[in-house]
Parts: C-alpha cells; structure tokens; sequence
C-alpha cells in the first residue's frame, strides 16, 4: 500500500506540473526558467521582423527579469496589465511577450539600435532584455531622447531646475525654478556624459541623431517666455566640437518630428506642423479641428524644402523610414481614451498610407529596435503571448494546493486500509 500511495503522490505532482505547462528541467536547473521551445514560442514566428499585430499579454505574464526573453521585436505600453497602469511589454524575435514594470511617475523609455536593451528614464537604468539583469549605469535625472545610430550614445536632457521655491526672511526669493536644462551625449554603458553647447534653452522637447551620427538636432523653448507661448527654437550643431551649424524659430506651430525627424540620405529634417488655433488659450474643439502636415528643413541650411505630407491630427511622430516615406506612430481614440489604439503607418507622397504595425486597444506607444527600423523589416507574423510564459511564483502557487491535495487523499487511504486490516476477523 505504501507504494501505491508513493506512486500516487509521484503522479499527482507530475500531473499538475504537465497542467501547468512547466518544463520538468526547470525544477532540476534552479528557481528561474529559460522560456520553452514548445510553449512559449509563437508558431510561425521570424526573428528579425516587425510583427504586423500584437496583442494584450496574459495578466500572469512573466517579467523580463523574471523569465528572459531575449532581444526585442517591438515594445509597446499598455495599462491593461495586472498592474492596472502604464507597462512596457516586449515583443521578443522568437514570439515571446514579457512585461517591463513601470515605476509611478516613470515615463516611457528606450529601445537600443540592436533590441538588446531598455533605458529607463530619470532612474539612469539599463535593463539587459537577454538576461533580465538591471543595473544603474548613469547619473539620475537624465530625460533619453535618441540613441545614436551605432547604439553606443543617448542624446538626452537633464533639468536644472531648483525643485522647491524657498524664501529668505525678507520674502525674497533665493533660487531659480527655471534654470535652463543641460543637452547630454551620454554613454549609457560606461556612464559617462558630455554636455554639449546648443545655446540657452529653458528645456528640450524633442531631438534627432543625423544618419552619420557626426550631428545632433534639438528643438525646445529658448527661454520661460517661449515655454509659457509654446514656442520653439530648433538647434542644429556638432556634439563633439558644439559648433553651430545653423538655427531656426519654429514658432507655436512648428515641432521637431521627434527621433527620426533626420532623413537617411541625411539631406533634410522633417517637422510637424498645424493650421488652427495655438497657444494655451484653444478650447478642445479647436484642438481638434487643427490639420497637421509633415514640413521638410534642409539639413545644411535649415530652409524650407520639398513639398509638404498631411497627415492625421492623432500623429505623434517620425519613429523611422521605409525609402522616402516616413514611418509615422499615431495614436488614436475617444476623449476619454477608451479605445486609444498606437499603430506604425507609411505615408508617401501620393498620399497613400499603409498601415505596417497595429497595437492593441488601449495602446499608448510602439517601440521598434533602430536595427529593424533601418532595413524596414515589417510585415512579420502576428504572435500571441502563451499562456504558460508565467512567473514561478505562480508555479508555485498553484503546485503547492494540488500537492497537498494528492497528500491528503494519499494519508486517507493508509488510514482506511489501516483501519480494515486492523479489524478482527
């Protein structure tokens, strides 16, 4: 009897392993699981191409740092997570969806060139999307706008600004809440920084690497005036020399396109720019009924060139190219948000537009690896997150019930027979 009630507890616990869908190795190897060939791998996937659908990860999904997954497809945010707020979720090559946590006030951050890494704003932190190993590599502070293109610097800001007002006795105030902001080259794996000189600017709202790397473009208001009017001032120059090439006011209409807005042959710079009402003063509906167009700079001089791209009003910016045509994210949605959807669409100058990657619902951003972006690697198959790519807690948590499930049917068994043999005869 002891070894049918052995065999039975033996079997029990392999049948809740097979239920859960844990590879038998994991148990043998240590406490975090490599991802699965068999249940963790979307069937049909190709590494190296932008998946042209994702979808909503399971709420149980493994984090990065819980269960690895390699270098990434395609990042998008969601709050439509178990954790009920804005979360990375990478779109590993091979098909597998793992979760990057978000901290509260943490913004969105970036993928590196070659998919490999996420740096964390503000935090100064890495995340090595291969082995789910964090580690601080900067001063803290740092805002990331654009990785080079050789994925070896990060263009980014850092504010200088006092955090609190304070007074002396005679109500005078003592510091400055709008110091201008430093423009920071920064090697985000050595932690070293250089501050490069683009003038005075009271913060940078957006800025782009050119093709060579050799240039940098950066947009923001020069001075708290031009914050308060939501003007611009775009800034051309050199990162390493911090000569200046040239510069232009882009006025309240007028954005830099965000970290792509260099064209590849590196002959032009793209910006957004609207017809309508601008200034703090527009009412919704005036938002709303403004029409956006892409406008071309040239990149030697800064004058307007080429002809202009409309473009729809829930644009957000240039993520990338595919020839001539930019790769545009737009996110769209109800006021309230309900249905916002993030996709990545080709516009050509013929007007046509082509949708290459669409988001789930309640989307927010889409992040593509540099490396993927370059060769226009689109049009890759539509994984699913598995089910099974779970945390080993959640293992556990479920393991454990089921064990002492088979203990109590197994002690209750010895003690019925044990009561029968002890019965006179």
């Amino acid at each position: 009897m002891r070894k049918t009630g052995g065999r039975a507890a033996v079997a029990g616990v392999a049948l809740g392993l097979v239920v859960l869908g844990a590879p038998t190795a994991t148990a043998a190897h240590g406490p975090v699981a490599p991802r699965s060939a068999v249940t963790d791998r979307s069937a049909g996937s190709t590494a190296g191409a932008v998946p042209r659908q994702v979808h909503d990860p399971w709420l149980w999904q493994a984090t990065v740092g819980q269960r690895p997954a390699g270098p990434a497809a395609l990042v998008f945010f969601t709050d439509r997570t178990r954790y009920f707020e804005s979360t990375g979720v990478l779109v590993a090559r091979d098909g597998a969806y793992r979760l990057i946590p978000i901290r509260i006030a943490e913004g969105h951050g970036l993928l590196s060139p070659d998919g490999r890494h996420y740096l964390r704003p503000q935090s100064g932190e890495l995340l090595d999307l291969t082995t789910g190993r964090q580690r601080r590599t900067m001063k803290p502070g740092l805002d990331p706008f654009a990785w080079s293109p050789d994925g070896r610097r990060v263009l980014g800001t850092r504010s200088n600004d006092d955090p609190v007002i304070s007074f002396g006795p005679d109500n005078q105030q003592l510091n400055d809440p709008e110091k201008p902001d430093d423009l920071l080259v920064v090697d985000p794996y050595q932690g070293t920084e250089q501050v490069v000189a683009a003038g005075t600017f009271a913060a940078h709202h957006a800025a782009a690497w050119s093709p060579a790397g050799d240039l940098v473009a950066v947009a923001g208001p020069p001075d708290v005036a031009a914050s308060v009017a939501e003007r611009q001032r775009l800034v051309v120059v050199d990162p390493a020399g911090g000569s200046l090439r040239w510069q232009v006011d882009l006025g309240e209409r007028r954005i830099l396109a965000g970290p792509a807005a260099w064209h590849p042959d590196g002959s032009r710079l793209a910006l957004l720019a609207f017809d309508g009402c601008a200034g703090l003063g527009c009412t919704p509906e005036q938002t709303a009924a403004r029409t956006w167009r892409i406008e071309f700079l040239d990149a030697a001089s800064g004058h307007a060139v080429g002809q202009p791209l409309p473009v729809a009003a829930s644009t957000s910016e240039i993520v990338g190219w595919r020839g001539d045509d930019p790769v545009v994210q737009e996110v769209s949605g109800t006021e309230q948000d309900t249905d916002r959807r993030a996709v990545l669409a080709a516009l050509s100058p013929g007007g046509t537009r082509e949708v290459l990657v669409t988001g789930p619902v309640g989307s927010t951003d889409l992040a593509v690896p540099g490396e993927l972006l370059t060769r226009a690697a689109f049009g890759g198959p539509e994984p699913r997150p598995s089910p099974f790519a779970a945390p080993l807690w959640l293992y556990l948590a479920l393991a454990v019930p089921a064990l002492l499930a088979v203990v109590l049917v197994v002690r209750r068994r010895r003690r019925r027979h044990g009561a029968t043999d002890a019965a006179p005869v």
